[in-house]
């Protein structure tokens, strides 16, 4: 019995080890933790309740980017799938290509993306289907790549041009977008300036 409960340990610390600590209810039943017993590893210290259906083991270093990890877990489909990518101004706080700091969590999910409970006062939800080319997986989240970041933000218009015109020359001179890229973007000539003619 001992060692069957170790093998659960061992497999549920794989799970939660590219997840910053997290997991899924359903992930810890696939690792052998019945559902029934849930509340015991949380009552004992083992596991703490991040969300509802999500935990993280209690002894795991908490990581830096806890929130997007535990919001993208939140995103999850019925097959326990995270359907969400980081987009938006979070995506540039990301890629730390501005000064801003958004007050919420952006995140793009499918047009058929639905949830039963209420969405988090703390996310803002975009609705699209993202093509894979526009998404760069991060460890235990996903997030929309530079070029698609700033179209969606230009597409939206909702911050200052000067921070967006930031964000594209720090993208620029940093290589995560070419000049190739920018061109194929047909981007308006106030934010591509003078970088449009570089390689």
């Amino acid at each position: 019995m001992r060692r069957f409960f170790r093998e659960n340990q061992l497999g549920l610390f794989a799970i939660a080890e590219g997840q910053g600590g997290f997991f899924t209810a359903k992930q810890a039943e696939s690792a052998g933790f019945d559902r029934t017993n849930h509340s015991y590893h949380i009552r004992s210290g083992n596991w703490t309740r991040e969300h509802r259906g999500i935990y993280r083991l209690a002894q795991y270093p908490a990581p830096s980017e806890a929130d997007l990890i535990l919001w993208f877990l939140w995103s999850r489909n019925r097959e326990d799938a995270p359907q969400g990518v980081y987009s938006h101004a979070t995506a540039l706080r990301i890629y730390d290509l501005s000064d801003i700091m958004p007050a919420k969590i952006h995140m793009t999910v499918p047009q058929k993306f639905r949830r039963g409970a209420e969405i988090p006062k703390g996310l803002v939800l975009h609705w699209d289907d993202l093509p894979p080319g526009d998404i760069e997986e991060r460890e235990g989240f996903r997030v929309t790549r530079p070029l698609r970041t700033l179209r969606d933000l230009v597409a939206e218009g909702g911050l200052p041009r000067d921070l967006l015109k930031q964000a594209f020359d720090e993208a620029r001179s940093l290589g995560l977008i070419t000049a190739k890229e920018s061109r194929s973007a047909n981007f308006p000539a106030w934010l591509v300036g003078g970088k449009e003619g570089e390689k």
